[in-house]
């Protein structure tokens, strides 16, 4: 089965030329903000434009609301102009972080009511090991006028993850041992939000790092209960982006994102839970 919200380097690598095209490199590095500025300046496919993670898909933090809070739709509106996106434009994002940072731009796109968004498919990896071209040079984006139409059904806030129905399933996208609580590094507080369950992100990638085809994640998801709600979180509202791409192609379609996810829950006092129990 065809892949939904994920094209293939072979696809892209056709259609570099087609002028409502915008590739995002979205590589970035937890601990090292520079990094994907200097990875993307070194090479990058041919005419794609650069987006930081903390600079432009992220808002600034402050005491609540996460390490990666969510921009307003205003601001992500004007950034979309700027970057040359309007309902006309194809995007295709990718990074080389398990495509975690591309997720959340097609995530971001998606949430303001533009479909025509996908992700690459194994990555700037993925190109390089297929022999495609790369380039230093930089593109100068045309703007466009992206008018952003917010899908509110799409998102969690904290207030909706604490009185959530009986039925829903709370999902960690963290690995399993910040999840059970047995280390944590980046946040205050080791452990998980009470009653949710982990799908730790990278396990819908194959070795080579693509997402996995569609028949393995219905059955890595297939515990999920039909007509349930899904809220998806993880450290900061990125890698769980990467669990609601791989639930987007088995047709869940209806999961949320907690934006704020961990590092927001944490910052209140809230119950914490650990080891393997939800």
């Amino acid at each position: 089965m065809e892949k939904q919200n994920l094209v293939s380097v072979a696809w892209l690598a056709e259609r570099l030329q087609e002028p409502d095209l915008v590739i995002a490199d979205c590589r970035f590095t937890l601990g090292k903000p520079g990094q994907g500025l200097a990875a993307y300046t070194d090479a990058h496919i041919p005419g794609a434009l650069y987006f930081d993670l903390e600079q432009d898909l992220s808002a600034p933090k402050s005491l609540h609301g996460g390490r990666h809070p969510l921009p307003d739709p205003e601001a992500m509106a004007a950034l979309f102009s700027q970057a040359g996106i309007d309902a006309s434009v194809t995007v295709v994002a990718y990074d080389d972080q398990d495509m975690a940072m591309a997720a959340r731009l097609w995530w971001m796109l998606r949430y303001l009511g533009h479909d025509k968004v996908y992700v690459l498919d194994g990555g700037f990896p993925a190109w390089q090991k297929a022999g495609l071209p790369v380039t230093d040079e930089v593109t100068a984006p045309t703007a466009r006028t992206f008018v952003a139409k917010p899908r509110p059904e799409m998102l969690a806030d904290i207030d909706q993850v604490k009185e959530r129905a009986p039925g829903t399933v709370l999902i960690d996208s963290r690995a399993g041992e910040r999840y059970r609580g047995e280390m944590e590094t980046i946040d205050p507080k080791a452990g998980h939000i009470p009653g949710a369950v982990n799908y730790f992100f990278k396990e819908n990638l194959t070795a080579e790092g693509t997402m996995r085809p569609t028949g393995e994640l219905k059955q890595r998801f297939s515990s999920l209960p039909a007509g349930e709600e899904i809220i998806v979180y993880c450290g900061s509202g990125v890698t769980a982006c990467v669990n609601l791409l791989a639930l987007h192609e088995i047709g869940r379609t209806d999961a949320k994102l907690y934006a704020g996810s961990w590092s927001d829950w944490c910052s209140y006092d809230l119950p914490v839970a650990t080891g393997t129990k939800s």
